[in-house]
């Protein structure tokens, strides 16, 4: 902060000695050391509470700045959303105009299944003879049969 040499604080010395003696020169070296502990107390209270400061302007900027990129992001969001309502609408309306240009389906019976319609009726199911016999030909007994 200072600059002041070795040769400058003799100096000091000296004239101090001179002018307050040597019995309040050791009283005065004392108070000198006080007042010089104040002032470096006080300047170090004022360096601290200025970066403080500093910290919380700094806090604030960046607040601000989180704060503008969040509501971009939420303006952004929102026209995307706009953006996606209009197409789903447009494809809405597509689809309402490829189904009314459409052919009617026929009127469907309900108590009648189209998947049955499409197969023939089955005729009476007969079960072979073979199928009551073992690998031998000879019938199965009466407990093993089915």
């Amino acid at each position: 902060m200072f600059d002041i040499g070795f040769s400058e604080l003799l100096l000091i010395a000296v004239v101090a000695l001179v002018v307050l003696g040597p019995e309040r020169l050791p009283k005065a070296a004392r108070f000198a050391g006080l007042w010089v502990r104040r002032a470096r107390n006080q300047w170090d209270s004022v360096k601290q509470e200025l970066e403080r400061e500093l910290q919380a302007e700094e806090l604030q900027r960046n607040l601000r700045s989180v704060r503008q990129s969040v509501q971009q992001a939420e303006r952004d969001l929102h026209e995307g959303a706009t953006r996606l309502r209009g197409d789903v609408d447009a494809l809405r309306d597509d689809v309402d105009a490829v189904a009314a240009a459409a052919p009617a389906p026929p009127a469907a019976d309900a108590a009648v299944d189209p998947a049955a319609q499409a197969l023939p009726a089955p005729a009476a199911v007969q079960t072979p003879a073979a199928d009551l016999t073992g690998t031998t030909g000879a019938p199965l007994p009466p407990e093993r049969a089915p």
